[in-house]
């Protein structure tokens, strides 16, 4: 009776540790696949925009990223709202995102009218 009751406590230990073994791994593996792919956008973003206004882009579409990184647009909204380095646009148009942050004109700045 003993020999019964110790196999399944070892068998149930080791498939504890299996199961939490695996979990560890694919853990591991998609965090590090996210560091990578951030890091794969954040450079291409940091190449293809720019922080002067009228000098460029200074936001990228989900589409663009996507297509020149050779990731899914849903992978990209998913890598771009988890990187900190990475800010999503509040302005009119959706999934656009950028690393330069927008500063607040100063009073003493020549403003434009925006016509309607």
């Amino acid at each position: 009776m003993e020999t019964i009751v110790d196999g399944i406590v070892i068998g149930g230990a080791g498939g504890a540790i299996a199961g939490i073994t695996v979990w560890l791994v694919q853990y591991a593996h998609d965090k590090v696949t996210q560091k990578i792919e951030g890091n794969r956008i954040y450079n291409w973003l940091k190449a293809n925009t720019t922080s002067e206004l009228g000098k460029g882009d200074q936001f990228k579409s989900t589409r663009d990223i996507a297509s020149w990184n050779n990731l899914t647009e849903d992978r990209v909204r998913r890598i771009c709202s988890i990187d900190k380095r990475i800010l999503l646009c509040t302005g009119r148009e959706d999934n656009m995102w950028g690393i330069y942050k927008r500063e607040p004109n100063s009073i003493y700045e020549v403003r434009e009218l925006e016509i309607l």
